[in-house]
């Protein structure tokens, strides 16, 4: 009972901190707005993809780059809580490492979590207006994109924490915290279809396992993707379990 008692707390403090940053809020929600507004409006002026049009093309990729830069970047909250010596505080109590990970996945997953619905939230009202035509948002539809939302925040979190307890200045994390999301985030077709690719590129974005992320996302919201859903589940899955794993080994070997 303690352990969860103490993942609950760690949950609840991730919580606290994220709502009382309205700047950090506001910031994580405008920026992909500006994405789907801007390059989604100009490009898709002269694009139509998969009889859709641009801006719906891309929405899942919105929610993809909302969800890694909010998440991996979480990452660095590990590296202040280091500097400020409140882990040295948290491991003095009974609680394991591996459930101080587990609740900052969860805590970490949260925060994400209430962002990528808002987004959700702005899809739906888009759609309404007829900005978003053919963004299919269904009870079953919803259901799916929770399903891959939840599974895939947690693999990023997962990378974030994993980057933050390697790292000892918030400069450095952010350096390769960037270097870890653009490549992912290009690689994964959020802005482009994965199909008729040259060959030289193919295979980066089929090792990028956001990519079936993306792919399960434009299944669920637009009814088109390049592999059956089930199988973009089971690797993004198999991804998140692995960065899990990952993540609670690198804690218990963390140096304070």
């Amino acid at each position: 009972m303690s352990e969860l008692k103490g993942i609950y707390a760690m949950w609840y403090r991730e919580v606290k901190v994220f709502m009382r940053e309205r700047s950090r809020v506001v910031s994580s929600i405008v920026n992909p707005i500006l994405w789907f507004l801007i390059i989604g409006g100009g490009i898709g002026s002269v694009v139509s993809i998969s009889g859709v049009n641009y801006q719906t093309f891309i929405f899942p990729g919105v929610l993809i780059q909302a969800i890694l830069f909010s998440s991996i970047f979480f990452g660095v909250y590990i590296v202040w809580d280091k500097k400020i010596d409140f882990l040295k505080e948290v491991l003095v109590s009974p609680m394991s490492r591996t459930s101080i990970f587990i609740g900052k996945v969860i805590g970490g997953a949260t925060d994400t979590l209430i962002q990528v619905i808002i987004l959700l939230i702005f899809g739906f009202v888009f759609s309404a207006v007829g900005m978003m035509s053919g963004l299919q948002l269904t009870p079953t539809s919803l259901a799916i994109t929770a399903a891959f939302l939840t599974v895939t925040i947690a693999g990023t979190v997962s990378i974030g924490l994993i980057l933050g307890s390697q790292m000892e200045s918030p400069e450095g994390f952010q350096l390769v915290g960037s270097f870890v999301i653009f490549p992912m985030f290009f690689l994964s077709g959020a802005l482009f279809p994965t199909n008729n690719l040259p060959p030289w590129l193919a295979p980066f974005i089929f090792l990028d396992p956001i990519t079936y992320a993306v792919d399960g996302l434009r299944a669920a919201l637009i009814g088109t993707s390049t592999f059956p859903i089930l199988y973009d589940f089971t690797i993004i899955t198999a991804f998140s379990t692995t960065m899990i794993i990952i993540g609670a080994h690198a804690f218990r070997k963390m140096k304070i």
